[in-house]
C-alpha cells in the first residue's frame, strides 16, 4: 500500500521575516523615545500652550460663563486641554521624518531590506507613546482646578489618549512623507492643527451650534476623540443634573446622540485610515 507523503511546511523564513519587521519597528520606536528624552526643552514647550489655555482661558472664561453647582468652565475645558497636549505632540512628532529627509538618514532607512510598513508603525508607535506621556503629565494639574481623579479614570484616560495619539500621529506621518522642507511642514501643521482643535469641541460644547458650524465639527475626526475623554472625566466628578445640562457631553450625528463606544470606533476607524495613507505616502517617498 503506497502512502502519500505531504511535503513539510517550512515556516522558518516567514517567522524570521516577521521577527525582522518587528525588530525594525521596535528600533524606530526606541529611536523616537531617545530623541524625545534628549530634548527636554521640547517637553516643556509642548506643555506651555495647553497650560496657557487651561489657566488663562479657563479662568478668563469662568467669570463670563459662570458656574453651575460648583462646576465651572475650567473643569469643562480640562479634557479639551489634555486632548490639545496629545494632539499637538502627536502631529508634530512626525517632523522627525522631514528632519531625517533633509539630513539623508531617511534615504538610508528606505533602502534597508525591511518593509516600509514597519517603518511607519515604528514612527507611529514612537510618536503616539510620546504624545500619550505628554497628555498624562497634564493630569497632574487636575487637583489644582478641582477635577477629581481616580485610578480607573486615569487608566481610561490613558487608553483614550493612546487611541487619539495613534490616529493623529498616523496623520502627521502621512503629511510629513509628502513634504521635503521642515519650514513647510510646520506651516502646514499649524494651518491644520488649530482648526482641528477649535472645531473638535475641546473648547466649547458641540451641541446647539449653528448648522454650518455643527457640520464642520461633525466632519472633524478629532471631535469623536475628544468627547469620550470628556465623558470619562465628567463621569468621575459626580456632576448634578443642572451641571450636566449646562456642560453636556455626547455628539449628535443625523439627529442621534452617539454612544461613547461608537465614538471610540469612529476614532479607531480614522486611525486605521490614517495609517494606511501614511504607508502609501511612504511607499511613494524617494
Amino acid at each position: 500500500m503506497t502512502t502519500l507523503e505531504l511535503p513539510a511546511l517550512d515556516l522558518s523564513d516567514d517567522e524570521s521575516d516577521l521577527g525582522d519587521e518587528l525588530r525594525t519597528a521596535a528600533m524606530v520606536w526606541r529611536r523616537e523615545l531617545i530623541r524625545f528624552t534628549r530634548t527636554r526643552i521640547r517637553i516643556l514647550t509642548s506643555l506651555a500652550q495647553p497650560i496657557l489655555f487651561l489657566f488663562v482661558l479657563g479662568y478668563g472664561m469662568s467669570g463670563l460663563v459662570g458656574s453651575t453647582a460648583g462646576f465651572d468652565f475650567k473643569k469643562f475645558v480640562f479634557p479639551g486641554v489634555v486632548s490639545m497636549s496629545v494632539v499637538s505632540t502627536a502631529i508634530f512628532s512626525a517632523v522627525s521624518i522631514v528632519w531625517d529627509r533633509e539630513f539623508g538618514f531617511l534615504r538610508e532607512m528606505l533602502v534597508a531590506p525591511v518593509s516600509r510598513v514597519s517603518l511607519v508603525l515604528g514612527k507611529t508607535a514612537g510618536g503616539a507613546t510620546v504624545a500619550t506621556v505628554q497628555g498624562t503629565i497634564m493630569l497632574a494639574l487636575a487637583p489644582v482646578i478641582g477635577v477629581h481623579l481616580t485610578p480607573l479614570l486615569v487608566l481610561e484616560v490613558i487608553g483614550l489618549e493612546l487611541l487619539m495619539a495613534v490616529a493623529l500621529t498616523g496623520f502627521g506621518v502621512f503629511v510629513a512623507s509628502r513634504i521635503e522642507k521642515m519650514e513647510s511642514f510646520q506651516v502646514v501643521m499649524q494651518l491644520v492643527l488649530l482648526p482641528m482643535l477649535f472645531l473638535s469641541g475641546a473648547m466649547f460644547p458641540v451641541n446647539g451650534l449653528p448648522v454650518w458650524l455643527s457640520a464642520l465639527t461633525r466632519i472633524n475626526p478629532l471631535t469623536y476623540a475628544v468627547d469620550p475623554l470628556r465623558h470619562v472625566v465628567f463621569a468621575a466628578q459626580h456632576m448634578p443634573a443642572a451641571a450636566k445640562a449646562r456642560f453636556p457631553t455626547g455628539v449628535e450625528l443625523f439627529g442621534t446622540k452617539l454612544p461613547m463606544g461608537a465614538e471610540i470606533a469612529i476614532t479607531a476607524m480614522f486611525g486605521l485610515v490614517f495609517l494606511v495613507v501614511a504607508v502609501r505616502g511612504f511607499n511613494r517617498t524617494d
